[in-house]
C-alpha cells in the first residue's frame, strides 16, 4: 500500500486513528463518516493514497472500479436499494480530505440538483 504519512485517511486505514469500519479487503477500506449528510453516510476509499480523481493514473482505473464495486456490495449487505454515490474532486467541489473516497449516502430522499 502506498500511503502519505500526513493523510487523515491513510492514518485511518492503518488503524492509527479509530473509525467505525464497515468493510475492508486487501485494497479497500470503508467507514462511517463522522459528519454524516444522510442517515447512512459511508466513505469508501482505496488503501493506496491517491490525492484526487484528477491526479490518478490510468493504472488506477481498475482500483476505482473496485471502490464502486465495494459500494455496491456494502449496499447489498445493508439491504439498501436506493442510494447516491459521490466523488468530489478538489476543494471547490467539496473535497476536504485529499485521498480519493466515494461517499455512499442513503436513508433519505435526494434531489437534483443537490441542495
Amino acid at each position: 500500500m502506498m500511503e502519505n504519512s500526513d493523510c487523515l485517511f491513510c492514518k485511518i486505514v492503518k488503524g492509527d486513528i479509530p473509525s467505525s469500519k464497515i468493510y475492508e479487503d486487501d485494497d479497500i477500506f470503508a467507514f462511517n463518516d463522522i459528519n454524516p449528510q444522510a442517515p447512512t453516510h459511508i466513505l469508501i476509499c482505496p488503501k493506496k493514497h491517491i490525492e484526487k480523481i484528477a491526479s490518478m493514473d490510468l493504472e488506477d482505473t481498475a482500483l476505482i472500479g473496485k471502490v464502486i464495486e465495494s459500494a455496491k456490495k456494502i449496499a447489498e449487505d445493508k439491504q439498501i436499494e436506493d442510494y447516491r454515490l459521490v466523488f468530489n474532486n478538489g476543494s471547490g467541489a467539496g473535497q476536504e480530505v485529499f485521498h480519493i473516497h466515494l461517499h455512499l449516502l442513503a436513508g433519505r430522499p435526494f434531489a437534483w440538483p443537490p441542495g
